[in-house]
């Protein structure tokens, strides 16, 4: 039982650290994310698993994650507000043609970033043919361009 509460107990906190952090996915990770990623895999391991490492012991952890997780996503379904706290929200980056520094600042986020979805996404070539630019839950720049463009 000792395990089970240790797995969702290092569930919920990284799930919240992680939140906080900022929504970046594993295509838009640096080489320092990728470190940061193996460090803490390392230390969150030997927090779930203590002094037990059997198989049986890694077995009911990880069913203990997955049925964690397979549990939130159903119950997120059903309340909207738990949804928009694990996901979050989609974040305007650019309106109407105007930068919000301070929603670059919070996503850490760059002109650089939104320019290269822009270019992927419509061929823009200049930040002024932008009408909006979303940071979208899953970490993706949804790009508007501006019409005519």
């Amino acid at each position: 039982m000792e395990s089970v509460l240790r797995g969702a107990a290092i569930y919920f906190v990284m799930l919240i650290i992680v939140r906080l952090s900022g929504r970046r996915t594993l295509a838009q990770a640096t080489t320092f994310d990728f470190v940061l990623l193996l460090i803490v895999a390392e230390t969150t391991q030997q927090a779930l698993l203590g002094n037990d490492f059997s198989i049986t012991n890694a077995v009911l952890l990880i069913c203990t994650l997955f049925l964690i997780d397979i549990g939130l996503a159903l119950t997120s379904k059903k309340l909207p507000w738990l949804s928009k706290f694990i996901e979050g929200r989609p974040t305007f980056l650019i309106r109407d043609g105007v930068v919000d520094e301070h929603a670059l600042r919070r996503a850490r986020l760059g002109i650089s970033e939104i320019m290269v979805a822009a270019r992927a996404q419509h061929g823009l070539e200049r930040l002024g043919q932008i009408r909006h630019a979303v940071l979208e839950t899953d970490a993706g720049v949804t790009i508007v361009p501006r019409s005519g463009e």
